[in-house]
């Protein structure tokens, strides 16, 4: 993939959290820029969440969906704890075109729910969202269940037609209005109103 852009936070860019509780370190890495090491730890964090019902987890099309342009990483010591994956893409709303961070992946490990683990890693990939002049929002669908998490750390939901290419029927497509759909603002612009199609998968 190409270079990120002036002034976002590149693999070797990791700060220790020094909020109060659990010691984290965070990490923000551009996919093809992921070590074996990498790899191997979100393995175990996604296999150890779905392998027993969705497979194995495949770092370029995982579960389906599309895979992430930039992964941020949350450590407690060697241990991986928390992702969130994004992946910049224009899509359509209305008649409008939008660059989003179409964002997916987002999965705490068991042991450090409840810990605000989610929060820490979430925050840092907004920051990187920000700091990308391309992105002028954050995107993702999710369950009704985890609206609240989402809605708590700067998201906003937004109602309206989703269209996408459809995940289990080459060259089709999916429409549906029914699914919580969040945004998060990362460049001070309005979303615009209109039917949203992702111009491919989901994240």
């Amino acid at each position: 993939m190409t270079g990120r852009a002036e002034g976002v936070p590149t693999a070797a860019a990791s700060a220790p959290d020094q909020r109060r509780g659990p010691t984290y370190r965070a990490l923000v890495v551009d996919h093809g820029d992921l070590s074996g090491a990498h790899l191997d730890a979100l393995r175990v964090l996604f296999d150890g969440e779905y392998r027993a019902t969705h497979g194995d987890w495949d770092p370029d099309r995982p579960y389906g969906y599309s895979p992430a342009d930039v992964h941020t990483m949350l450590f407690h010591g060697s241990m991986l704890v928390g992702h969130v994956g994004f992946q910049r893409r224009r899509v359509a709303v209305g008649t409008t075109e939008v660059c989003v961070a179409g964002t997916g992946g987002v999965l705490v490990h068991p042991a450090r729910r409840g810990e605000g683990a989610g929060r820490r890693v979430m925050s840092r990939a907004q920051e990187t969202m920000r700091l990308d002049d391309r992105i002028e929002f954050g995107y993702l669908g999710c369950r009704p269940d985890v609206v609240s998490f989402y809605e708590s750390t700067g998201w906003s939901r937004v109602h309206a037609t989703e269209r996408h290419v459809s995940m289990v029927t080459p060259g089709g497509t999916t429409a549906s209005s029914d699914g919580p759909i969040l945004i998060f603002d990362a460049s001070g612009s309005r979303w615009p109103q209109g039917e949203i199609d992702l111009r491919g998968t989901p994240w």
